[in-house]
């Protein structure tokens, strides 16, 4: 189960990344739901997402811990 959540939450990230303030909300869900070791997965993951899309690079911070 916990799996699914991080594959649905990569999911959502990717549909919503054209829009910088509800990737932000979402990424801010995600922080909310997922499991620490996910969260770090989730933030390489977001660091390879976000290589071309640098306006997206400041949300990184919300998952850095």
């Amino acid at each position: 189960m916990a799996r699914a959540m991080f594959e649905y939450t990569k999911a959502i990230l990717e549909k919503v990344s054209f829009n910088k303030e509800l990737f932000k909300k979402e990424l801010e869900k995600a922080v909310n739901r997922l499991l620490p070791y996910e969260i770090k997965e989730l933030y390489f993951w977001l660091i390879e997402f976000t290589v071309n899309k640098p306006d997206l690079h400041s949300c990184l911070v919300l998952v850095k811990n």
